[in-house]
């Protein structure tokens, strides 16, 4: 069931009159707009009446654009063919072609934060959103929580007239308010999207999605084995929405956010994609980094000034992988290779009807490759992302006993039948010519993406790369001035914060224009770092991603004690000269102006996304209820909502059924194929089941006739 707007907003004006103009000045409107006075005349009887309807307002310009804004996931600066990377990016390379592109763009280095940033324009502590939703806590810039003085795009957008559709994955909602009775105030639909379709956590499975329209849960249309795949869906749901808004709606623009969970774990494609990179990476992580280097300067696409920095002493080798092991580690690449190309091909099947209805001039297209770098949580590569994140066991030869005992060998990596991730060293390798990956804040690896922007009507083509230092909270501030629209002061009654970014406006027809963003401050869990008009200060933190948690290292991290790393960025493009020991003087102010963006936006205490993911889980989302009646029929409780299976927790579950001889059936479960706890009956056997890839734990118990 599609769902728009009904409204047509406008200011308090005269009809015809600038929206924005009051009295010769400009002046930032309210929202929602009040309705157009109606010229009917009210009479005792019908035959002394006249009706009328009230005049629609317009709040926007004649030919506002259509706005589609696409967000991939966890993919490296160094991936995409595009900009010198080992992997097909069509879609990316059709964008970059007919309009402009960034080479110094930033995000997060983790999910939601980076989309809160990118949907509110604030930076995301300043919005609650200082970590992903599963680890929230109280302090004010971790709550998971994004306040009405915040209002999104979508928001603001539809107020003024915008049909607003969001699809893929969301990552913005409170995992205590995922319940089928709401409250869905912070739900996709809840935050000004008319429309959504796609999943709100921050990952699911390809072909066994965990789907939401609006804020019901659903079901896939169709099965894997009937040749099921989400991302796919979603592009086909996208293009129903700008159908459906042709059809109905055409004199209202609308507003699309594409957003996949491509190529987040787990990396699901279907096998001929994955094999179009059959020996594609032979070489090794080390030699594709060369590789990709010499490429990008070649192309212009980074400076030649710019050196490549060197792997981390901690980070794995090339040649310390054994010979047996290397096809079992290529094919984790090839897929994740094939899985990044088939997301930015489902990306092109919604610009492709963009061109089929003739929309492609009028539209505004920003397409940021990743929400952060490419990511290191698979560790050592894994057929179970499940086991590398809890720091399972996983060696490489029960992974191969399983791969071929249960699901047809290497093949099998790919399938809906395993969750699997590529060794970290290879997301180092597609972070070129940066260091680190994702989660790190410190480093360019985990949050410098390439971005580009098209709109044929007014932004003209130009092949060199806009360099000017630019972050994912900039993006709302260029689609306000694009469209042509002021920010309102207040929402829905809601007073609203101001912008945090900048507009980038300014870039799009003059490649050499000054910047105009002179600060932005960056942390994901005690990694951090800060800009300052061409410098950047940063701190690694206590966390390594693409190493098993060091146990000391956490217990005694002190940020007052963290050694502050220093880069001159207006010479130092990759970031491979700290100049720290060198530059004391400009290190001390570095981190006073550190100090005072952590202020300013709730970024205190230094430590915070820490606090519930690993010091205190025990005081994490979770549902306040110690004990449960759960009935027949109850379906899709979220994790955080329903009784909890820990390690170190115990539980209690007393099961009141009237069961057969030899029967067979689920009782209750939580979880799925890479992991999760199940009791169930299988031919009059009671079993209690622990479950991952690799590790299967179970007690039964024969009951004889009927039991209650």
């Amino acid at each position: 069931m599609w769902m728009f707007s009904c409204l047509l907003l406008g200011p308090i004006l005269a009809q015809g009159e600038d929206p924005s103009v009051a009295n010769g000045e400009l002046t930032p409107p309210d929202l929602p707009f009040p309705p157009m006075p109606s010229k009917a005349v009210v009479g005792p009887t019908l035959a002394d009446s006249v009706n009328s309807w009230p005049p629609k307002r317009k709040p926007l310009k004649e030919d506002a654009p259509n706005i589609l804004l696409i967000m991939n996931d966890d993919v490296g600066y160094g991936a995409p063919e595009t900009f010198g990377g080992p992997i097909h990016t069509p879609t990316l390379s059709k964008v970059a072609q007919h309009g402009v592109s960034y080479n110094r763009f930033h995000t997060t280095a983790i999910c939601s934060p980076t989309r809160a940033f990118l949907l509110t324009g604030r930076n995301s502590h300043n919005v609650g959103a200082g970590q992903i939703t599963e680890a929230a806590s109280g302090f004010p810039g971790y709550t998971g929580t994004i306040p009405k003085s915040a209002a999104t795009l979508a928001k603001v957008l539809s107020g003024y007239g915008y049909d607003t559709a969001a699809f893929g994955k969301w990552h913005n909602t409170p995992v205590d308010d995922l319940m089928k009775s709401g409250p869905f105030d912070q739900y996709p639909t809840g935050l000004g999207f008319s429309y959504f379709y796609g999943f709100l956590a921050g990952e699911t499975s390809q072909y066994n999605p965990r789907l939401y329209e609006n804020t019901n849960p659903i079901e896939p249309p169709r099965k894997p084995e009937e040749g099921y795949h989400l991302t796919e869906d979603m592009a086909d749901q996208a293009i129903k929405f700008i159908r459906a808004n042709r059809a109905l709606t055409p004199d209202r623009p609308f507003f699309i956010y594409f957003a996949p969970g491509g190529a987040h774990g787990p990396h699901h494609v279907h096998k001929e994609w994955a094999d179009k990179y059959k020996g594609k990476f032979d070489m090794g992580w080390e030699k594709l980094r060369n590789i990709t280097f010499e490429k990008q300067k070649a192309m212009g696409w980074i400076p030649n000034s710019t050196k490549l920095t060197p792997i981390d002493p901690t980070m794995v080798k090339w040649k310390e992988i054994p010979e047996e092991q290397r096809a079992f580690q290529l094919r984790l690449m090839e897929v994740y290779a094939g899985y990044l190309e088939h997301t930015d091909t489902q990306d092109g099947k919604v610009v492709e009807e963009l061109e089929r209805q003739g929309l492609f001039n009028n539209t505004l297209i920003i397409y940021v490759l990743g929400d952060n770098g490419a990511s290191a949580e698979g560790i050592h590569g894994t057929i179970d992302e499940l086991l590398a994140e809890n720091a399972l066991p996983s060696a490489y030869q029960q992974q191969m006993e399983v791969l071929n005992r249960d699901f047809g060998g290497l093949d099998a990596l790919g399938s809906q039948h395993v969750d699997k991730m590529y060794h970290s060293s290879w997301a180092w390798a597609l972070d070129t010519p940066f260091k680190s990956t994702k989660l790190v804040a410190a480093h360019f690896g985990g949050m410098r993406t390439p971005m580009v922007m098209s709109w044929p009507k007014v932004i003209k083509h130009d092949p060199t790369p806009r360099s000017q230092f630019h972050h994912v909270c900039d993006i709302a501030p260029t689609i306000y001035e694009a469209v042509g629209v002021q920010f309102p002061t207040r929402v829905e009654g809601a007073k609203q914060m101001p912008l945090d970014g900048v507009s980038m406006v300014y870039t799009w027809n003059n490649v050499s224009v000054k910047e105009r963003k002179s600060a932005q401050y960056f942390e994901v869990m005690g990694s951090r770092g800060v800009y300052k008009d061409g410098w950047f200060a940063s701190v690694f933190g206590p966390r390594i991603p693409w190493a098993e948690a060091n146990e000391t290292r956490m217990r005694e991290w002190n940020p007052d004690t963290d050694v502050w790393e220093l880069y001159d960025l207006t010479r130092d493009f990759s970031q491979a000269e700290d100049l720290a020991k060198e530059m004391p003087d400009q290190v001390a102010k570095m981190k006073q102006i550190f100090l005072m963006e952590a202020t300013a936006n709730k970024v205190l205490p230094i430590g915070a996304g820490l606090y519930t993911i690993y010091y205190h889980p025990e005081e994490g989302p979770h549902s306040p209820l110690t004990e449960w009646k759960l009935y027949e029929g109850l379906t899709r409780i979220a994790e955080s909502n329903a009784p909890g299976f820990h390690s170190g927790q115990n539980s209690l579950a007393t099961i009141d059924v009237e069961i057969s001889a030899n029967a067979s059936g689920v009782l209750y479960c939580v979880g799925g194929t890479a992991g999760g706890f199940s009791v169930y009956m299988d031919n009059g056997y009671l079993y209690a089941e622990y479950m991952s890839t690799l590790l299967q734990l179970s007690l039964y118990h024969k009951l004889h006739g009927s039991s209650r």
